[in-house]
This record gives structure tokens, sequence and C-alpha cells, in this order.
């Protein structure tokens, strides 16, 4: 019976070119997760396909590569920059004699080891195990060990049956734990549109600054740093602008390309924030030059979660560009954008004076649809396109 080999701090990344026209910055993209996740990548395979390999997905050829690679950098384990299935992933063990694991994997591991509300681990775990549901293979996964299997299998179950029946008892008890949750942040939001208060959401693409953003703006101490998924848990903090008008403002966690379904399924109480909010400030990494791509990104996601409201792109990182902070509008004087650096402050009052404006007309008790006529607009990366959806 073949036993997952464990996990190591050094790894072979695997990246296959299947004519994405992103290929190169999501081969990128992978370096930093890994690196994110605490693993150092030491060697790198890459290889063109039409399509991928049913049995090994890389091809028989390919997997020779990676093993070579694997003894000369004494690697232990692979990375996939795809997701590949229960089957695939079980052939490559076999073959490799090595633990291989696949994106989605990996950023499930990463969002493993930030999570720190009691919220966020919860579903954290959902998404794993949602994601192990379909990897329960015999000789793989051994879920009774953990829960002490005697007397525990039914009559006549076999054992990926008793898998499917535990994790499947845990899976609802989680959801339902989630459900308490969500019903409770919706009576908190209920509060807050009681008493006409502006709800905004920080969303963007992670690493591109919302907490730091959020952390100057409010003078919180949410978890900063220069990696990606530094943030997991949503962070709530009243902002007050002055002549008694105030605003709430959420962090949320960030998106990626390819972000799991399985994560923005578990994830769904944390990203209500961005659905029920009143106001999205898009923080984009102006210094990124994907930031178009990553823009797209974002608003795929909250598209999917049900997000609709108004946008405003705050385009931070102006100090890594040697750009001056400013407010841009278009040729019907709505905003479209702001300029701002949230490491140096450069461009915060801009942000709060935008803020104040909104949360007057909030409490002045108009209708979320006025909101729409008062001059925000996402842009599009090229000034002379016209807005995003």
């Amino acid at each position: 019976m073949f036993e997952r080999p464990g996990s190591s701090d050094t790894a072979v990344l695997v990246s296959l070119d299947f004519g994405n026209p992103d290929y190169e910055d999501s081969l990128e993209e992978l370096h930093r997760l890994t690196e994110s996740a605490g693993v150092r990548p030491v060697a790198v395979v890459e290889g063109k396909r039409s399509r991928p390999d049913a049995a090994l997905y890389a091809g028989s050829g390919k997997v020779e590569e990676i093993a070579e690679a694997l003894r000369e950098s004494e690697a232990g384990m692979v990375i996939f920059n795809h997701e590949i299935s229960a089957a695939q992933q079980r052939n490559l063990e076999k073959r490799l004699q090595i633990r291989v694991i696949d994106r989605t994997t990996l950023i499930l591991d990463i969002f493993a080891q930030r999570a720190r509300s009691h919220e966020g681990k919860l579903q954290v775990e959902l998404a794993q195990l949602e994601h192990l549901s379909t990897r329960l293979i015999r000789g793989w996964t051994h879920l009774e060990r953990q829960k002490g299997g005697i007397g525990l299998r039914g009559p006549g179950e076999t054992q990926l049956e008793t898998d499917r029946r535990l994790l499947g008892k845990r899976v609802k008890l989680l959801k339902d734990k989630l459900e308490k949750l969500k019903r409770q942040h919706q009576m908190q939001r209920r509060a807050r549109a009681r008493g006409k208060v502006l709800s905004v959401s920080l969303v963007g693409y992670t690493n591109a600054g919302k907490s730091t953003l959020f952390n100057r703006l409010t003078n919180a101490n949410a978890y900063a740093a220069d990696q990606l998924f530094a943030t997991l848990d949503t962070t709530t903090r009243r902002l007050y602008l002055g002549e008694g008008c105030e605003v709430v403002l959420s962090d949320t966690v960030g998106f990626i390309k390819h972000l799991p379904h399985t994560l923005v399924a578990a994830f769904q109480a944390t990203l209500t924030e961005a659905v029920e909010a009143d106001l999205l400030l898009h923080i984009v990494d102006s210094s990124s030059p994907n930031r178009a791509q990553q823009m797209d990104e974002v608003n795929a996601v909250l598209r999917e979660i049900g997000a609709n409201a108004p946008q405003i792109a705050v385009f931070n990182k102006i100090d890594a560009k040697g750009v001056p902070p400013g407010v841009e509008r278009d040729e019907y004087g709505r905003i479209c954008r702001i300029h701002v650096s949230a490491l140096t402050g450069a461009g915060m009052e801009m942000i709060r004076s935008v803020l104040a404006e909104q949360g007057g007309q909030k409490s002045d008790g108009q209708a979320q649809s006025d909101l729409d006529s008062t001059a925000i607009s996402v842009p599009a990366e090229n000034e002379h396109a016209s807005p995003l959806d």
C-alpha cells in the first residue's frame, strides 16, 4: 500500500505552457506563492504542451526530467503550477516517490498558515476538506487515524467510505458554524445601515497594499507584509472624518489568478463584507506591470460573488514610480482614480475627502442609486478605454 511522502522546505517547480498569454506572469506568481508558503524553490522544470497528459499531466518524458531535477537539487517535493487531478497526483507520487502538490493545494496551505481568527480558521478548514473530498483514494489518506478507527466503521463499510462519512460530518459542522457567524455579521450590518453609516470595503489583488492603506487610514495594526495573502481575516474599523461624519472601513482578503472556487465558497462569510458594502475601494499596485490583468481578475471575482457596489480605483505605491498624489476625473466629472502611497502617507487626505463626501450623502438618507450618480466609476487601465463594469 502506497503512503504519501512527507513535506519539505525545498521544492522543484513545474510549469507547463499551454499557450496562455499570461504564462510568464503565472510562473513568477508561483515563485512568490512558494516562498510565501515557507518553501524554497531550488529548480524549475518547464515545457510546452497542447493539452495535459491524462495519466501524469506532464507526460512521461517530462516526468523523467522532473526526476532528474530532484536528484540534482535534492529537493523534497514537487509543486505544479496547475490544478492536477487526484489520479494524476497519485501517479506522479508513485513514479517520483516524493510529495507532489498543485497550485490549489499550495494556496490552501498558505491560507492555513495565515488564518488567525476563529472564523478564518473555520473557513480555511472547510476549503481544505472540500478540496480533500475529491482526493480520497485508498492508501492515500487515513482520516480514521486522527479520529481513532476502531469502533467508527459501519457494517460492511470500506476504508474509503469511512473517510468520506467522517469528512462529510465535519464539513456539515463547519458549514453550520459559518452560517451562524454569517447571521451575526448580517445583524451587525443591519445595525450600521440603520445608523446611516457608509460601509466601505477595500478590495484588490493580493499584495496590492490594502492592509498598509487600512492601517494608515485607521491607525489600526492589521498585519501587513510584502508577501502574498498576508491578510486573510477581515478587519473592520470605524473611521471618523470630522463634523460628525464617519464610515465603517473593512480590509478583506486579496484575490489572485485562478483563485480556487473552494476558497471563494468557503470565504463567503468574509467576502460578504464586500458584497454588502456601499462603496468599494479597489486598491491597485500601480508599480506592477501586470496591473491591468490584476484589476480584471479582481473584478471577475467580484462579479462571481455578486459585489456590485460602486468602485473607486486607488492606485497605490506611487512612491515606487515617482508619481505625485492626485485625483483623476473623467469627462463627466466623476472620480476615476486616486493616486496614493500607503507606505509614505501621500494622498491619504484625498481618500478621506472622498469618503467624507460619500459618507455625508449616506447620512443624508440618499439611496444607493444616488451613489451611482455621484462621481464614481471604475477605470480601465487604458485612459482612453471605457470604464470597466
